[in-house]
């Protein structure tokens, strides 16, 4: 049992940390009109433009054809390193589809000075995986949503390939699940590394969708051809298609 002056510890210790975060950084207020930013996702396999119907080949040899490719990008946040500024967009989601060339161009309003690192959640935070049938990017219509008690599909990645020995040689992962122990979204970080006199309007992010047969673990479709379920096959891909992005362009 704590005393009263251990209480007291930690409670100072907490303000005296709250006070330090806001001193470190400032929000700042996401205005609606003025400047804005547009994140272009260019989905690719490996330097190639991801086609769907086209044929491709994963690190491990194996033949391929993409027939669907989806993933949520939300709270996404930018970082002004010079004066610790921080936009903050916790409350947007975004469904990027392979098949939606307009979904690949996310626009928000700008309100940093400049962008040293951007970041956003790859996948759907746990508050939103428990509030019930949603609309926009979450609407269940999208084929995104399992059920209540588990959640959202963070991303999706179908095709055929001669390897998959199931009915069709179709090959799918789904990957999902938010509670402890099997949460498959992941935090993307990456810094821009612009001159301070740069104002970057347009970011291009390359994403290798076969950085999920390697990122990390080494995953083969002829020994894994079908992900459904949260579980410890749904974590090592999510912890390879953490890998997937880059910047390849800033304007």
């Amino acid at each position: 049992m704590k005393t009263i002056k251990q209480v007291q510890t930690i409670i100072l210790t907490g303000i005296c940390f709250l006070f330090s975060l806001q001193a470190s950084s400032q929000l700042v207020k996401n205005t609606t009109g003025g400047n804005q930013l547009k994140l272009v996702f260019e989905n690719k396999v490996g330097g190639a433009k991801l086609v769907l119907g086209n044929g491709y080949t994963n690190p491990f040899g194996e033949t391929y054809t993409i027939k669907k490719f989806r993933y949520y990008i939300t709270q996404i946040q930018l970082l002004d390193s010079s004066d610790m500024s921080v936009q903050f967009f916790p409350n947007d989601y975004f469904l990027v589809d392979a098949g939606d060339s307009a979904s690949a161009t996310i626009t928000v309003p700008l309100s940093v000075q400049h962008i040293t690192s951007i970041s956003f959640l790859l996948g759907v935070d746990s508050t939103a995986n428990v509030s019930g049938v949603q609309d926009g990017a979450l609407d269940p219509a999208n084929g995104m949503f399992w059920t209540w008690n588990t959640g959202y599909i963070m991303a999706k990645f179908e095709g055929i390939s001669a390897v998959a020995k199931v009915p069709g040689n179709a090959f799918s992962f789904d990957v999902g699940g938010f509670k402890k122990g099997e949460n498959a979204a992941r935090k993307i970080e990456m810094l821009t590394k612009t001159s301070k006199n740069k104002v970057i309007n347009t970011i291009v992010i390359n994403v290798d969708v076969n950085k999920w047969f390697n990122g990390v673990h080494s995953i083969n479709i002829a020994g894994h051809p079908l992900c459904h379920e949260p579980g410890a096959l749904a974590i090592q891909f999510a912890d390879n298609y953490a890998t997937m992005f880059s910047i390849q362009q800033m304007k």
